[in-house]
């Protein structure tokens, strides 16, 4: 089996069975938020948890220098977050780092260096660094640490014994930048969470979620909120430790709506809704909005207003639940400063369905009044537009979003069906006809049908059906440029309706990605890294298309360190999409990683056995030739197909 160098970090909590028998709920639930916090760190450092057994974490990474950066990163923040707590249930991770030779197979990885990581950091004190000798050799001299020797020491099952050094951070060390992607140095102490989450656009609907009317409930507001919201007060976020700078204007995160219902049903329609406020409120040039993909991987569970904060980067949240009971709904919202933990704004609407879109109109307009966001004439005259009068077309709408989301033929099909109920309920149901199309798109591409040049003919008659009933949506110039992309590959085309969406909607963070692929395609390579990293600022928890994305303008820009980090993060996001192990065995090979490129080859073939590079390479949209010749070269040198 093939073997690779790689740095092993082994964390463990110091004095973990007296915290479990002192308070076992409550230890596991911090343990879990700090292994989360954790896990996006590691990840920002291009590196990879491959076990969390009981109280340990253990990740590898392919450079040194990011395992020690990310060791002394996670150390100084979980710093932070146990001097919140009282000293006897604080979460003290001890920490060792060794330099050896693994195998991998799997999700497990074996070797010397994996039994060395662990034993060593049984000798670091709580909340320390113990390295061994071959780590502290192999790290830069430019990182501000120093080493303390602690000897050698026999270690379990290894023959020789291995010197051991405490590795002390200097007084002004920070985040080193070496051997870490530009794309992420911003991030210095990163605490995004990995989420693996479909959807290949922003999802088209919604409004403002809360709950439904059974009886008059006499609660003030406020009080309501707090109870029955997903989040849980906490100390103001911190500037200094969020991921990301704060933009310079106002920015938001709505967070999915809690269902309240108690009927799962239910859950397509809180969606929805979520969706709707996030889509509104991203037509606004003077806000800076976090995509679907990002707040929805905090829902069903409870998060800190403060975390949300931290993690996306942001100042304010917009948090809420709703309630529907047959034709009655109820719907609490509030919004939240996190900087200083003050509730701006709260209100409760208790209406009938029919009233909805009203109701979403006045929640959208509290939140920019909240916000104190001066809008311009147009941006008044697009909050106003409605998709559709009819909420019974728009419930259908709905219904097939939550279905197509899914990505898979037999939702596909079941979404297709929703959308043109909905098309009969209002013939004029622009974004009804831009979902549509996809639904057709998805079958061209993946050969769902039986007829893809059908297929490719609906999608094309969809999309421009939309775009003549409402050309003012940024979703609907999302779908044409897409389908001329995949279906049509007009690539000037596409590239104008991306340009389009995102002159319409400002925080369009999918527009942005699809327009930096198209500049990839063009050969327009600063561009395309330029849209894509906006993209993921915009959609922190990204899915896995933007991190691949990235990492094929790399890669066709000749920047083969920054592609293989960007397309592992893709990889570790969604293993199975088989493109992303392509071009990371490109990557590798024009690197010169010879056997990490014939590791993803078997990869390839274990997932498609019957693979053949020429036919793939037919299946690209690509504009340049040449693109598709250095691919086939390397590709083949590499040994696939």
């Amino acid at each position: 089996m093939p073997r690779k160098l790689a740095a092993i970090l082994h964390a463990d909590v110091a004095g973990y069975s007296r915290l479990m028998g002192s308070d076992e709920e409550a230890t596991l639930r911090r343990l879990t938020e700090y292994r989360t916090l954790m896990t996006g760190c590691i990840d920002q450092r291009a590196g990879e948890v491959v076990d969390t057994a009981g109280d340990s974490l253990l990740a590898v990474f392919s450079s040194v220098m990011d395992a020690t950066n990310c060791a002394l990163e996670l150390q100084q923040l979980l710093k932070v977050r146990n001097a919140q707590l009282p000293q006897e249930r604080r979460l003290e991770f001890r920490m060792g780092i060794d330099l050896g030779d693994v195998l991998q197979q799997g999700d497990a990885v074996y070797g010397d260096g994996v039994n060395v990581a662990a034993r060593i950091q049984a000798l670091a004190e709580p909340g320390g660094i113990c390295v061994s000798d071959a780590a502290r050799r192999a790290v830069s001299k430019q990182l501000q640490v120093s080493f303390e020797p602690l000897g050698e020491h026999t270690v379990k099952n290894i023959a020789e014994p291995v010197r051991v050094f405490r590795l002390v951070p200097q007084a002004d060390w920070s985040p080193s930048q070496i051997d870490s992607p530009p794309a992420k140095r911003k991030a210095r102490i990163s605490i995004v969470s990995i989420a693996v989450v479909g959807g290949l656009m922003v999802a088209l609907a919604g409004l403002l979620a809360a709950w439904v009317l059974t009886q008059k409930d006499s609660e003030p507001p406020n009080k309501s909120i707090a109870k029955e919201s997903n989040t849980t007060a906490d100390a103001p976020a911190s500037e200094s430790r969020m991921a990301f700078s704060l933009p310079e204007v106002p920015s938001i995160a709505v967070l999915p709506f809690k269902n309240m219902s108690g009927d799962a049903a239910q859950e397509y329609f809180g969606d929805g809704l979520t969706d709707n406020i996030i889509t509104s409120l991203s037509q606004l040039e003077k806000l800076f909005v976090i995509a679907r993909n990002s707040v929805f991987t905090y829902k069903n569970r409870p998060v800190r207003i403060q975390q949300v904060a931290e993690e996306l980067g942001i100042r304010f949240v917009l948090e809420g639940s709703f309630q529907r009971s047959g034709d009655h709904i109820r719907i609490h919202a509030q919004l939240i400063d996190a900087l200083n933990g003050r509730n701006l704004w709260a209100d409760r609407y208790d209406t009938v369905l029919t009233d909805l879109f009203t109701v979403q109109d006045q929640v959208t307009q509290k939140i920019v009044g909240a916000l104190q966001v001066q809008l311009t004439e147009q941006e008044r005259k697009r909050l106003a537009s409605r998709y559709t009068e009819s909420y019974d077309a728009y419930d259908d709408f709905l219904r097939g979003q939550a279905l197509y989301g899914r990505f898979n033929k037999d939702d596909n099909m079941q979404a297709r069906a929703m959308f043109e109920t909905a098309i009969n309920l209002d013939p004029g149901f622009a974004r009804a006809y831009g979902s549509l199309a996809l639904t057709h798109v998805e079958d061209y591409r993946e050969r769902w049908g039986k007829q893809p040049a059908s297929s490719a003919k609906k999608a094309i008659e969809f999309a421009d059906k939309a775009i003549a009933l409402d050309d003012t949506l940024a979703q609907i110039h999302f779908v044409r440029s897409f389908v001329y992309l995949t279906v049509e590959r007009r690539f000037n085309k596409a590239r104008a309706q991306a340009k389009k969406a995102i002159e319409l909607d400002h925080n369009f963070a999918d527009g942005y990605n699809l327009l930096g692929t198209i500049s990839t395609y063009l050969d327009d390579l600063d561009t395309a890294i330029r849209l894509i990293q906006k993209a993921i600022r915009l959609n922190p928890h990204a899915p896995s298309r933007y991190f691949g994305a990235l990492g094929r303008a790399y890669y066709f820009k000749g920047q083969q360190d920054l592609a293989i980090g960007a397309l592992k993060r893709a990889i570790e996001k969604n293993p199975a999409y088989i493109q992303h192990h392509i071009y990371l065995t490109a990557a590798y090979q024009q690197a010169g990683q010879n056997e990490n490129a014939s590791w993803e080859v078997a990869e390839i073939l274990a997932l498609a056995p019957d693979f053949d590079i020429r036919e793939w390479l037919d299946s690209q949209p690509f504009n340049d030739p040449t693109f598709a010749k250095r691919l086939l070269v390397n590709l083949q040198q590499a040994g696939v197909p």
